[in-house]
């Protein structure tokens, strides 16, 4: 499965730029290659990026997460989210599952993983428990 080069630059500028909250990846099946379904303005919170994921179709997504440590720093923290529902076709979840981690190796500069079946998995309180 190959990525596409529209990807990894949006990725890129979420990372260096700071343009998007958030992206969410799908597979093009067609295309054989990962490709950006939507970006997330540097406004929109992680209830909007949570409610843009399908419930019932596999996903890869990056969010990138503001957070103030302990000692009053803001902080950044880009995590990758590879979103599974146990609603998905089966199919969906062996392509995505299979894909994964050649994806992942293309996006330099991503500091966690989550998997997640349910959003219980990758809730606002999951993601500050690996950030401190």
């Amino acid at each position: 499965m190959g990525v596409a080069d529209h990807s990894q630059n949006t990725f890129m500028d979420l990372k260096l730029k700071k343009v998007y909250r958030y992206v969410i990846f799908k597979i093009d099946e067609n295309k054989r290659e990962v490709v950006v379904e939507k970006t997330g303005t540097p406004a929109e919170s992680y209830d909007d990026f949570a409610a843009s994921l399908p419930a019932n179709d596999c996903r890869y997504a990056v969010f990138d997460f503001d957070f103030v440590t302990s000692d009053n720093c803001q902080k950044s923290k880009i995590f990758f989210i590879a979103w599974s529902p146990s609603t998905s076709r089966i199919r969906a979840k062996m392509l995505y599952s299979t894909s994964k981690d050649r994806f992942r190796r293309d996006l330099d500069g991503v500091h966690y993983e989550i998997q997640a079946t349910d959003p219980t998995e990758m809730d606002l309180e999951v993601l500050k428990d690996r950030a401190n």
